[in-house]
């Protein structure tokens, strides 16, 4: 097998490799294999400085204001936009959602600073408990966890574990954009079961676009074994080789587009 396969053939899998692999196999090989350099996409950084800012006010312990945090969002913003600009200075060349790359870049800015400060906001009034590790003293903030599921090396970064009053957590994911996966919080309520030895029960989204959680997900019924199959089967397909595009709207939004010849739009 090619060198480059067989790295990603001993990969750890990742909610997103698996989404990615279902979505379109030929975009998993153009990115993860073929390593293609992406499209860069504004959307991306903000998703990103958001997480960076909110990670470092909640281990402040709440302490900084919302113009110190909306700082940090800034700085990150900045410089992951500047770095992306110098590899790709380029404007028409940025994946947007129906506006001008310098438009996006600048609208997204702004966006960043309202939801910094929304999260600021709600957390000051909701004071939602970050669950703590008595052993370590570690935060349940940015837990990176890693753990066998059906034979397959799994991963997943938690963005937040919240003490439930009864005991065990629940898990939270941070998102700026609206796009959901139950898949992800299924994955992360099972390792964290696993790596943790912590009861998970339900777990739940803080929308940045609404400043607020969305309805929680029950995850009582969700067995490994249910999880694993999505993942065994991702890792077979990898291993074997098999990645045929699936062409459909997604190809719009696609960062590798430009170097796959079975793309629509």
């Amino acid at each position: 097998m090619d060198d480059k396969y067989s790295r990603v053939a001993g990969m750890t899998r990742s909610v997103s490799q698996v989404e990615q692999y279902e979505k379109c196999p030929r975009q998993y090989e153009l990115q993860r294999i073929e390593r293609v350099r992406p499209r860069p996409a504004a959307w991306s950084h903000q998703g990103s400085a958001f997480h960076t800012a909110i990670e470092k006010y909640e281990e402040s312990g709440r302490s900084l204001t919302a113009d110190q945090v909306a700082d940090l969002f800034s700085e990150d913003y900045s410089r992951r936009v500047n770095a992306s600009l110098q590899e790709e200075p380029n404007l028409d060349r940025w994946l947007t959602a129906g506006t001008d790359g310098q438009s996006d870049i600048e609208g997204r800015y702004v966006l960043g600073l309202e939801q910094t400060r929304g999260y600021v906001a709600w957390a000051e009034e909701h004071k939602p408990s970050i669950w703590k590790d008595q052993v370590t003293g570690k935060l349940g903030i940015e837990r990176h966890l890693t753990a066998e599921i059906g034979g397959v090396n799994v991963q997943g970064y938690v963005d937040q574990l919240l003490a439930r009053p009864k005991g065990g957590v629940r898990v939270r994911d941070l998102k700026t954009g609206s796009t959901k996966s139950k898949f992800q919080l299924q994955t992360y309520g099972v390792l964290v079961r696993k790596v943790l030895g912590l009861p998970v029960a339900d777990a739940d989204w803080y929308m940045a676009k609404t400043g607020g959680l969305s309805r929680p997900v029950d995850l009582t019924d969700v067995t490994e074994e249910a999880v694993a199959e999505r993942f065994v089967s991702m890792d077979q397909g990898v291993k074997a080789g098999d990645f045929p595009p699936r062409p459909g709207f997604h190809c719009r939004f696609c960062d590798v587009s430009h170097a796959c010849s079975a793309r629509r739009g």
